[in-house]
């Protein structure tokens, strides 16, 4: 299989009641690509400003890799400045969120799998 990038990339308005834009770079598209252990594999950007708004995970955790950009990371109620190289990690019913904060997007790359 080879997906292309023209393929793979979806806009998402106010994620989660976020604020502004996020870009999906899907890297895998289904939960049958990532063999039923997950449901999301992306490339995501966020601009200046935007940001994916604090959500619960229920039955699954998420893994951001942070590649370019800074972003102020809610870890279960604590905002934390994360850059490039940072990893962060929310479990299950536990909550989460990022906001691109700078003058440059936030990229970073995102996994979710099931517990």
């Amino acid at each position: 299989m080879i997906r292309r990038s023209d393929e793979k990339t979806v806009e998402v308005k106010k994620m989660f009641d976020g604020d502004g834009e996020v870009i999906l770079n899907h890297i895998l598209n289904t939960r049958e690509e990532m063999y039923n252990k997950g449901r999301v594999f992306s490339h995501v950007v966020i601009r200046p400003g935007c940001s994916i708004g604090d959500h619960v995970h229920h039955g699954d955790g998420e893994t951001y890799y942070v590649l370019k950009g800074r972003g102020e990371y809610n870890d279960n109620g604590v905002t934390v400045t994360v850059g490039p190289g940072d990893v962060t990690f929310v479990d299950a019913e536990q909550e989460h969120g990022i906001r691109c904060v700078g003058d440059e997007p936030l990229e970073m790359i995102a996994l979710v799998l099931f517990k």
